[in-house]
């Protein structure tokens, strides 16, 4: 794709949705934190019915520890492989504490340390809490790079390699967000909606499956 051409989707992106919103709940960094380690392969619809519940009870690494495993993992039963992440959000607790004054480390280093937190929630983190130009790749972001041309890679690391090179600075913000809610409600796994698209003009795959 052409760098001219990207910059058009992402000025159309920008045109429709200026200030995108993280969709989880969250009133601090830690809370953030958990609610995106809750996330993986559940919704964040689900992640906010849970929390708002669990962060009632709970919502710093002190009263986490206090609430204890077992309780912890009542609260979020209804989340995928929710005890493994019930175990992480106690040894994060366990961390926070012992080693960053109970407070969310602000460098990439720090947070991949963290059990359970990758690439991925740690660029959610740095771009959304720390307001660092960093373009967190999941899902949703390595299907629409892939399916669209707008930066071809084979794996996560390749596609966030080659967004960071060609995404300008100015958008690089607001990049994750604006592709993720791109491809939650219109570039979906299964059938797209292309016919809703504002980009599909410039889409490598509209012209193919249009030809």
């Amino acid at each position: 794709m052409k760098q001219k051409t990207r910059i058009e989707i992402l000025s159309r992106f920008s045109q429709v949705n200026p200030r995108p919103i993280i969709e989880l709940n969250f009133c601090s960094p830690f809370e953030l934190l958990i609610s995106t380690l809750l996330s993986s392969q559940s919704t964040d619809i689900m992640v906010n019915k849970v929390t708002k519940k669990l962060y009632l009870k709970a919502n710093t690494p002190i009263s986490v520890l206090k609430l204890g495993l077992n309780n912890i993992k009542k609260y979020i039963k209804p989340i995928g492989l929710y005890n493994i992440k019930a175990l992480n959000i106690i040894k994060i607790c366990h961390i926070l504490i012992e080693k960053h004054n109970g407070k969310i480390p602000n460098n990439r280093m720090d947070l991949e340390k963290l059990p359970g937190i990758g690439p991925k929630i740690a660029g959610v983190i740095l771009n959304t809490i720390f307001n660092e130009p960093v373009i967190a790749v999941d899902t949703h972001v390595f299907r629409f790079c892939n399916r669209t041309n707008f930066a071809l890679g084979k794996n996560v690391k390749q596609v966030e390699d080659k967004l960071f090179k060609v995404v300008p600075v100015f958008f690089k913000k607001h990049c994750h967000l604006w592709i993720v809610l791109h491809g939650r409600y219109i570039c979906k796994s299964r059938n797209p909606k292309c016919n809703e698209c504002i980009i599909k003009d410039l889409c490598n795959y509209y012209k193919i499956i249009n030809t």
